[in-house]
């Protein structure tokens, strides 16, 4: 089994995990019912995500901030994991997660520089790169600076498949690709034992 860690569209021959979550694109909108339903759903579910926080997004930030702050709460209180959206948002973000122990951490589609890899992995957290990272020399050169025992890989929206990934990520860091699925194996049998 190849691991997306986190994906829209998942295929036959994929791993992923399971999640329930409210994304900050609908913190505004958000509830005591939707949180509540991400509560009682957080029981059959690997993890709490896609949460987090999109500072280029038009919903408050203060709204964004107390309904991640909520859904980390469910997290912690479950043991459970969480995926991660980050956009312009990455310190306020790390500050808030200070407060917190948590099962695992992963910075889904991460696109950040690698003092932020850095900052991240030293707190134990893992980053997914995904298609948006080849396009970007400072995410490419994060992508380098992770540790292996830290990768993830992912596919989120995009229609481009898990394997293409995988491909590109084995060139860019000298990998054989089974290698790079065998390490993403072990770090997902990590995160869910």
């Amino acid at each position: 089994m190849i691991i997306n860690i986190h994906t829209h569209s998942p295929k036959q021959g994929e791993l992923t995990l399971s999640t329930i979550g409210i994304h900050p694109y609908n913190a505004a909108d958000a509830t005591t019912d939707s949180v509540l339903a991400t509560e009682r759903g957080a029981m059959g579910v690997d993890a709490i995500g896609e949460i987090g926080l999109d500072f280029s997004c038009d919903v408050d930030r203060k709204r964004q901030e107390v309904i991640f702050e909520a859904q980390l709460d469910i997290a912690q209180q479950h043991n459970k994991g969480v995926v991660l959206h980050c956009v312009r948002a990455f310190e306020p973000m790390m500050k808030i997660l200070e407060n917190y122990t948590l099962k695992f951490v992963i910075f889904h589609g991460f696109i950040g520089s690698v003092e932020q890899a850095q900052r991240a992995v030293k707190r134990g957290y893992y980053l997914s790169f995904g298609h948006r990272t080849f396009h970007s020399p400072k995410s490419i050169e994060a992508l380098k600076a992770t540790p292996v025992d830290r990768l993830f890989f992912e596919t989120d929206e995009c229609t481009i498949d898990i394997e293409e990934i995988y491909n590109r990520a084995a060139k860019i860091l000298a990998v054989p690709r089974n290698i790079l699925e065998y390490i993403t194996q072990e770090n997902f049998k990590h995160i869910c034992g």
